[in-house]
């Protein structure tokens, strides 16, 4: 680990290079200004110091909206650590922002390798935090396979330092833990599979159940970086292009969305026949992955789940299909086998492209099968990521309140804290609605007006 000097102390970091830090505070400066509401929230947080005295350890995709999360959670009175969510999401310069700027420590490198991916993880729980902030459940998970033991199935990174404790340490490392908020489908559904199975061992708040959140940066959010990232890593043309979409929930139906209005044919493949069947209303072909393998020009997975591009969808496949995963892990796509089926046929194609030669045919796989929206692009706009982040920051703020009275489960961010987001984010874009008449309240609360 790298130890970079600042104002005469210490900031405990791994990052790319602090010269980049300039960079990074203009980026940073940029996406603040289409976050009015976050904006908002610190600038309470400096008065009420909400979070005064909590380590907060926090495993996010490091970019320019979360560096201004990172900003009011510190202007709130927490010590943060963090930690990248996926080894190509990182921004260096931001990075190196955060900790010049701000004395964060940061443990972050775009394109970092997989045991540096875990030893990052490790830094940021050996910050033994009061709280933890997730976007895949990484540090959650990792913390509670320390609490039970099972070191075996730990990343040898996180296992090697675990080992070094001694049982008093390893079991305060989660006893102190108030909670911790998720950002992500992907993570929520591995927290509440540990919830299911009992061994959730403090309460977390589902960022992504807000309405705030998923209807906004799953669908919008999702949709426009997804595409984003396709065309910046191929600049292929997208109308007139067979693009298909395994999966319609919010993330799903946000790229559907987008592609299609780029010009796309647009196919969905489905395993959830409520889904599949909304996607035939709005209009979309629906089928199976193996009838969609043969036709595809574009392919991109947004489901959650392992393998959803696999063996036999790649040998169907036409000469010339791009591949790509908007889910946050990169597992969907079976690359493992991709590999296998081209042997050492295999090269780079441009920056985030890689050809895979399979009988004579060619298929193309995008940003290492990670999430291509960060690994070739920037994410969602900052505009979007302003209603999420108020959702982490107030998630924060109400686990600190109420995070010793709450069960060891998943909830959702309170209801009146998701409307008051919304109603701070209309404000903030110029936008009124009409309030109730008196009339109209009793009506509503009535079942004897007749109509």
């Amino acid at each position: 680990m790298a130890t970079i000097t600042r104002a005469g102390s210490d900031v405990a970091s791994d990052i790319r290079d602090i010269a980049l830090a300039d960079d990074g505070q203009r980026r940073t400066e940029w996406a603040e200004r289409s976050m009015q509401v976050l904006r908002q929230i610190r600038a309470r947080f400096e008065k009420e110091k909400p979070l005064a005295g909590k380590r907060v350890s926090a495993c996010l995709h490091v970019t320019a909206e979360t560096a201004n999360l990172m900003a009011t959670l510190q202007a709130g009175g927490a010590d943060v650590a963090l930690c990248a969510s996926n080894p190509l999401s990182t921004q260096d310069d931001v990075a190196a922002h955060l900790v010049r700027d701000y004395g964060i420590k940061v443990f972050a490198i775009k394109g970092e390798d997989n045991d540096t991916y875990y030893e990052h993880v490790r830094a940021v729980i050996a910050h033994r935090p009061d709280m933890t902030m997730d976007d895949g459940a990484d540090v959650v998970g990792a913390m509670h396979m320390i609490a039970l033991g099972r070191f075996d199935d730990l990343p040898a990174a996180v296992r090697t330092w675990v080992q070094g404790l001694d049982a008093g340490a390893r079991t305060a490392l989660i006893a102190g833990v108030l909670g911790s908020t998720e950002e992500t489908t992907t993570g929520v559904i591995r927290l509440k599979a540990m919830a299911r199975d009992g061994v959730l061992r403090f309460p977390v708040i589902s960022v992504n159940d807000s309405f705030t959140k998923h209807l906004f940066d799953n669908r919008y959010g999702t949709g426009q970086s997804t595409v984003d990232g396709i065309i910046r890593a191929t600049n292929l043309l997208l109308a007139g292009s067979t693009f298909v979409v395994a999966g319609y929930g919010w993330c799903g139906r946000g790229v559907a969305m987008r592609a299609r209005g780029m010009g796309a044919n647009v196919i969905v493949t489905e395993v959830d026949p409520l889904k599949a069947l909304e996607a035939t209303m709005d209009g979309f072909r629906v089928m199976c992955m193996e009838e969609a393998a043969p036709i595809g020009d574009i392919f991109c997975t947004l489901t959650g789940d392992i393998h959803v591009l696999r063996r036999e969808h790649f040998t169907r496949m036409k000469d010339g299909a791009v591949i790509c995963n908007s889910g946050h892990f990169n597992v969907e796509i079976d690359i493992p086998a991709l590999r296998e089926l081209a042997g050492n046929a295999s090269r780079p194609a441009r920056e985030f492209v890689e050809e895979f030669r399979i009988a004579g045919k060619r298929i193309f796989l995008l940003g290492e099968g990670r999430l291509i929206n960060l690994a070739a692009a920037e994410g969602h706009p900052a505009s979007v990521m302003d209603m999420s982040f108020a959702n982490q920051s107030l998630g924060a703020e109400y686990l600190v309140q109420h995070g010793a009275s709450l069960s060891k489960d998943v909830h959702r961010v309170p209801e009146t804290v998701d409307r008051e987001i919304a109603r701070l984010k209309l404000a903030a874009v110029g936008a009124r609605i009409d309030v109730l008449t008196p009339e109209q309240e009793k009506y509503l609360a009535s079942w004897d007006m007749g109509t």
